[in-house]
């Protein structure tokens, strides 16, 4: 199991980070790789990923959920194998901290390799940039919000 840890201050209150990062089906605006994700109930979402190339679907199921703390995951069924958490940290009224910790499992030589040449971390890092690109360009004007508690 591999693991990459990653943070961001992001220009926007912790409630709009948060409640920004709850709209998982947005995710293909700023993740790399993320070709689809589809809001199956409120702990259940369906990925469509490609990344180098492949194609890999699966559904995570939301661990917990606190409002303008955290969101935590786990893969199941399907290929990816992975589990994560994103922590919003308070800095003050205008700026928030964005914590990603993510577990994975690489599957195959290509992805062992990739993830030994630091890929993965080097996509977690680009995509919290263009999150931060997302949720400021919008003037801090999330796309929606699910304030629910799991």
């Amino acid at each position: 199991m591999s693991q990459v840890e990653e943070s961001i201050e992001v220009d926007v209150p912790v409630s709009a980070a948060y409640n920004q990062w709850t709209q998982f089906e947005d995710f293909p605006q700023f993740m790399d790789g993320v070709e689809r994700i589809e809001q199956r109930g409120d702990t259940l979402t369906h990925w469509v990923t490609k990344i180098g190339g492949v194609m890999r679907e699966f559904d995570a199921e939301i661990t917990e959920q606190i409002p303008d703390e955290r969101v935590a995951w786990t893969s199941v069924g399907g290929e990816a194998k992975q589990a994560g958490v994103v922590t919003f940290h308070y800095i003050d009224e205008a700026t928030t901290k964005v914590m990603l910790q993510l577990d994975y499992e690489p599957e195959g030589l290509a992805e062992t390799v990739g993830d030994k040449l630091g890929f993965v971390k080097r996509q977690a890092t680009g995509d919290l940039k263009r999150f931060k690109e997302f949720i400021e360009s919008r003037g801090g004007n999330e796309t929606g919000a699910w304030r629910g508690a799991v």
